[in-house]
């Protein structure tokens, strides 16, 4: 049949729709997460933060150090997405079939389904440690807990995956020539990356600029302030970088790609800007943590991606939920939380319901736009 010019529009017009929805979507499966860090012994009870958090903010994931239970309780039916971890000095004993069959038995199925499960983290920056018992039992322990979950019918709901330090990266500057260090790379990471890529599961790592922020001639390209007019260039690409997270992130994809695995999927597990830190410190204050932290969140949630990434949004974990009074270490150590343990935010950052509406990311902006352009077209076509 013969296609009129109004139905051929009217068809493309809804082929456009249907497009949009769908980006519609997957921008719902990309959500800002928050790890949600205990080290301290001023926080709220886990009840009242998992209420606060699904109630009062547009957080959809968070990450624990740990498996709490009495955390896993209490995200119990709030839809939050919930990751978990096995400390690092269980790693050696999760390589034991049974063993990891106990632990999938007492800190997994007793809060499934209620509990919205879906990520098992072995270990924390594991390489970073240079243990040589925990890097040569990191990824049996992987696989081992993976056929765990296999065992309990588990494993489609539930990924097994490790977050890495930048550490890993022998030399990330310029991100194109990045490679992994010798040694860890085929011995560690390559095995690693075979299992996690039959087993759909992402890469993660720990990207953080501020740590990168050596003075104040990088904190413009730290702070995503691309209109300062700061920006770096990759001689071998000659790709143009505005900020240094997308720098980060394109040595770890180039990393992949030398292996062979650049259609593993990179998932931010932490990183964040703290509030207050020692005086020596650049830019360290209220107002530099919120731009961060703002631009972060409009920067992965846009779908610009990044130069050799275009087009990609990514799953991002922001460092950290409450500030940790007892960490050791430098004070910003302590002092990286959105919230303080009244739950009032420590600086502005785009998470917070108002008056029960969510304060989006611009993508969502652009996609609603969007429809009501096209609706608007059809209506005039017809």
């Amino acid at each position: 049949m013969e296609q009129t010019p109004l139905v051929a529009s009217i068809l493309n017009a809804t082929l456009l729709v249907v497009a949009i929805l769908a980006l519609i979507q997957g921008a719902h499966g990309i959500g800002i997460g928050v790890n949600y860090g205990t080290v301290a012994n001023n926080l709220p009870p886990p009840a009242m933060v998992a209420k606060f958090l699904s109630k009062s903010t547009t957080i959809k994931k968070v990450r624990l150090f740990d498996a709490n239970p009495e955390i896993l309780r209490a995200f119990g039916n709030t839809g939050i997405e919930v990751t978990i971890t096995v400390p690092n000095d269980q790693i050696p004993d999760i390589t034991n079939l049974t063993y990891a069959q106990q632990w999938v038995k007492t800190n997994v199925q007793p809060f499934i389904p209620a509990t919205k499960l879906i990520r098992i983290l072995v270990g924390n920056e594991v390489l970073s440690t240079a243990n040589k018992l925990l890097v040569s039992t990191l990824v049996p322990a992987m696989q081992t807990l993976h056929v765990a979950l296999v065992a309990a019918s588990l494993d489609d709901n539930i990924k097994i995956s490790t977050p890495h330090s930048l550490g890993i990266l022998s030399n990330s500057s310029p991100p194109s020539a990045a490679k992994f260090r010798q040694g860890y790379d085929t011995h560690v990471i390559k095995p690693m990356l075979n299992f996690l890529k039959d087993a759909n599961a992402p890469f993660m790592v720990n990207p953080y600029p501020f740590f990168g922020c050596t003075s104040s001639s990088t904190l413009d390209y730290a702070l995503f302030r691309s209109n300062s007019g700061v920006f770096v260039v990759d001689d071998n690409t000659k790709l143009r970088y505005t900020n240094m997270l997308d720098a980060q992130l394109d040595a770890v994809y180039s990393a992949l790609k030398v292996l062979g695995f650049e259609d593993v999927e990179i998932v931010i597990a932490e990183t964040g800007w703290p509030s207050v830190c020692d005086p020596a410190q650049v830019g360290v204050n209220p107002k530099t943590a919120s731009e961060y932290n703002g631009n972060l969140i409009r920067h992965v949630t846009s779908g610009a991606g990044t130069p050799l990434m275009p087009n990609r949004t990514f799953d991002t974990y922001i460092f950290a939920l409450f500030d940790e009074n007892l960490k050791p270490g430098p004070s910003c150590e302590r002092n990286f939380g959105l919230f303080w343990p009244n739950m009032t935010p420590v600086y502005n950052v785009p998470i917070i319901m108002r008056n029960n509406v969510a304060v989006v990311a611009n993508s969502h902006y652009k996609v609603f736009l969007s429809i009501v352009i096209v609706l608007s077209l059809i209506c005039t076509w017809v």
